[in-house]
């Protein structure tokens, strides 16, 4: 008698569980873009308050640019975040309105089911009717059945009705997240047009001064060679010294091998350390954010050619000071010809390298814990303070985005 409703029942429930499953999975999925949108909106605060903490320093085209490709990435990268969100949540919002489709049509028939057995309990609530049904049984047994039947009968109604109730409830619920859902899509809709905005913005003085690079590009591409020929002889000596650290450690140890370090047993738990927080270490800045990667990179200003960088530079705040990424021990502390200061700090095998700085607090053979300062970031006439940052594996370069958290 009954048996189409409970089947319907039987498919509606599947549903709500294979949508619960889709439904929290899309929720997962939003959390984390709203976690990087955030993450994106403070990394462009930070470009704009260091930009305006500059904003009287006559600076180079070439920084110029970098700071303008930075930013811009940056932005795009926002909107590409933002469009994710808004299309998952178109996704959501036509999930919810299919569920609420669903809902309606379970109601109906649950409600026509309900209304069908009101009347029949209408017909048959005369307590007579209900004794002359129990009477014109032909055994006890019978009788029995009736009775329970008619509690059944009555037990389904309220089950019905309680039903309907929550049905109706939840319907409510899905129609105020269908709300709250439009009118989130339409604020990552305005937000992103804003977002527009100020990428063409940035977009055309990137442009402008694009021009005006290309009217003399063999003057700038002089300068971008010549920097490069710098950073590479820095980059050697800091090799050079790493190796002599590493034969320096073996000669202690009495053993030939000339490509990795010779480590003790408390060296090897600092190194075994050191891996298990690969991804979580602090940054070496308190605030700053990352203006040029590791490895090779064609030019920003001449794509003919490629830029080598052994570390990544991060621009950071004035006066930002310059703390150890993890445990360790000062193995050097030295001003490369034409350079700023640089401490390197061992940690097992593995050495991190602190360059550019203007003040260091530190002598070699100090042992560090993480976060401990080690000196002041210089700051450039152009106002920039940036600090150059860099790891080893024995004498093998990595990628510190890797190793640093967030980077």
């Amino acid at each position: 008698m009954h048996s189409k409703p409970h089947i319907l029942r039987g498919l509606f429930l599947l549903l709500i569980v294979v949508g619960s499953h889709c439904s929290f999975a899309q929720n997962n999925k939003q959390k984390q873009l709203e976690t990087r949108r955030q993450e994106l909106r403070r990394e462009i605060q930070k470009i704009n308050a260091l930009r305006a903490e500059n904003k009287s320093k006559e600076k180079s085209q070439l920084s110029l640019i970098e700071d303008f490709n930075y930013k811009i990435s940056v932005l795009n990268n926002l909107i590409k975040v933002t469009n994710q969100q808004a299309n998952l949540l178109t996704r959501e919002i036509n999930n919810n309105q299919k569920q609420i489709g669903n809902l309606r049509d379970e109601l109906k028939l649950l409600k026509d089911d309900y209304a069908a057995m009101i009347v029949k309990s209408y017909k048959s609530k005369n307590q007579q009717s209900r004794i002359m049904f129990l009477l014109s049984s032909n055994d006890f047994k019978q009788a029995y059945k009736r009775l329970q039947y008619m509690k059944q009968y009555t037990s389904h109604q309220k089950e019905q009705g309680e039903t309907i109730k929550a049905k109706t409830t939840k319907l409510q619920q899905i129609n105020k997240d269908l709300l709250v859902q439009k009118e989130e899509k339409q604020k990552l809709i305005a937000e992103n047009k804003s977002t527009q905005k100020t990428l063409e913005k940035e977009r055309k003085q990137h442009r402008s001064i694009m021009a005006s690079i290309q009217k003399d590009l063999s003057k700038y591409t002089a300068q971008i060679k010549s920097k490069q020929r710098e950073a590479a002889r820095i980059d050697r000596e800091i090799k050079r010294i790493v190796r002599a650290a590493i034969a320096k450690s073996n000669k202690k140890a009495n053993t030939a091998n000339s490509s990795s370090f010779a480590l003790t047993a408390e060296e090897k738990l600092l190194a075994s350390n050191f891996v298990a927080n690969k991804g979580k270490l602090p940054w070496p800045v308190e605030k700053g954010f990352v203006k040029a990667r590791y490895g090779k990179q064609p030019s920003l200003i001449d794509r003919s050619l490629t830029v080598q960088r052994n570390g990544v530079l991060i621009t950071t705040e004035k006066q930002a000071k310059a703390r150890v990424i993890f445990n360790g021990t000062v193995i050097k502390v030295t001003a490369i010809r034409n350079s700023n200061p640089m401490v390197m700090i061992k940690h097992g095998n593995y050495i991190s390298v602190y360059k550019n700085l203007s003040k260091v607090y530190v002598k070699e053979g100090d042992t560090l814990k993480t976060k401990d300062e080690i000196g002041e970031v210089s700051t450039n006439l152009e106002g920039d303070t940036i600090l150059s940052f860099s790891i080893f594996k024995d004498a093998t370069t990595q990628n510190p985005a890797s190793w640093i958290y967030k980077m």
